[in-house]
């Protein structure tokens, strides 16, 4: 009998719905938990992030522009694809994160379901951030969320699956589009996500997957002017890089939220403020009929 060769996988980029190559010609090893070679992973550079951000801001306002249900329907889809490959993504988060069968079956599980948690306030988070305000004059006063726009997000180095979901959903679920960069040592759970996101009716573009070093590419999206607001949970105890960040995030006055000193408990309640963090008020004003 002949022994079937080895099919190795080099993952790609997610960029506007495909999956190029870096544009740097460069990929890294992804070695399991025991230090035993996976796969090769695309390495991230500057022009990669400058086109997921080209493609984000494209797809920006079309995503925007649908309906709060739509939205909801499309997380939902991916929560249901998600579902349907749920052995792969326990593998790989067994791979990534070193966990039994049934912890990571856990971890998986509670990723799907933050899908299905996010999907369920996308029509409702409208009604409970804005409001109709008191005035004195004869008038209507009223606040409406809006998306900020483009978002860089850094995923969670530890959580490569479960915390990853955590940061991206509340990001895209009120009309932002998001440019993730995924953890650099345990990646495959973003790779596996990427690959759904892109048979779960979400528009290319609206999320884009970079895999490399945050300290490398993350500054130019810090930078970048084009980029409205910026997540540092990636570089949670690193408080040096955080610093630099958000230095250079204050070019253009993005919003930022601010790395935590350590990654938080991701299976806890995420609570409003991750969606609430990427969004502005719009007030406007109405002469009331007689």
């Amino acid at each position: 009998m002949s022994t079937r060769i080895d099919v190795r996988k080099t993952y790609k980029l997610f960029i506007g719905g495909a999956f190029p190559r870096s544009e740097s010609g460069y990929s890294y090893v992804v070695n399991d938990h025991k230090g035993a070679f996976v796969a090769n992973a695309a390495l991230a550079s500057r022009k990669d992030a400058r086109d997921a951000v080209g493609a984000a801001r494209k797809a920006q306002s079309g995503w925007a522009g649908r309906t709060a249900y739509n939205r909801a329907q499309i997380l939902y889809r991916v929560a249901e694809v998600m579902e349907d490959r749920r052995w792969q993504f326990v593998q790989a988060v067994q791979q990534s994160e070193g966990l039994s069968g049934s912890k990571a079956e856990r971890v998986v599980d509670e990723a799907v379901d933050r899908w299905v948690w996010y999907a369920g306030w996308a029509d409702k988070l409208a009604q409970v951030v804005g409001n109709a305000n008191p005035v004195a004059g004869p008038f209507f006063n009223l606040s409406t969320p809006e998306p900020t726009g483009v978002v860089a997000v850094l995923a969670p180095e530890r959580s490569s699956l479960l915390g990853l979901v955590s940061v991206l959903a509340p990001v895209i679920v009120s009309g932002n589009t998001a440019v993730l960069v995924s953890s650099y040592s345990r990646p495959l759970p973003a790779v596996n996500l990427a690959e759904v996101l892109a048979t779960s009716d979400v528009p290319g573009g609206v999320v884009n997957i970079l895999t490399g070093k945050a300290a490398t590419v993350a500054p130019w999206l810090a930078a970048h002017m084009d980029v409205n607001a910026i997540d540092l949970t990636g570089v949670a105890g690193d408080a040096a890089l955080a610093t630099d960040l958000e230095v250079a995030a204050a070019d253009n006055l993005k919003r930022v939220r601010r790395a935590p000193a350590a990654e938080p408990d991701w299976s806890a309640e995420p609570g409003l403020e991750p969606m609430t963090a990427f969004l502005e008020t719009k007030t406007v004003w109405h002469p009331m009929g007689v």
